[in-house]
């Protein structure tokens, strides 16, 4: 696979497994959510306006693009969040579940 990151230096640190969109990855102990994401997906999230794949914007938690979920829903930015042994991520938005008021 073409990924958009290549990993050039510091290989030598703990490898951590987490699972992207139901696919089983490896990044290393403190690497970013944005870093796994785009050394293994190519690619953050898709986008929720068109068809588009979004890659982050500004790489310091100031902008919303680089939101990613938890399998529970939780809402996630992926440039400032550090990768944890066993995380489950999701990359397309959880539908919204509305309670029924009724």
């Amino acid at each position: 696979m073409n990924h958009r990151f290549t990993r050039l230096a510091e290989t030598s640190r703990i490898p951590v497994r987490l699972v992207i969109d139901g696919h089983t990855v490896e990044a290393l102990v403190g690497d970013t959510l944005m870093v796994a994401l785009l050394n293994n997906v190519r690619h953050l999230r898709e986008s929720e306006f068109d068809d588009g794949k979004r890659a982050g914007f500004c790489l310091m938690g100031a902008c919303q693009d680089c939101w990613v979920w938890t399998a529970d829903g939780e809402r996630l930015r992926a440039c400032t969040t550090v990768v944890g042994e066993g995380m489950h991520i999701v990359t397309r938005q959880p539908e919204a579940t509305w309670p029924n008021l009724a």
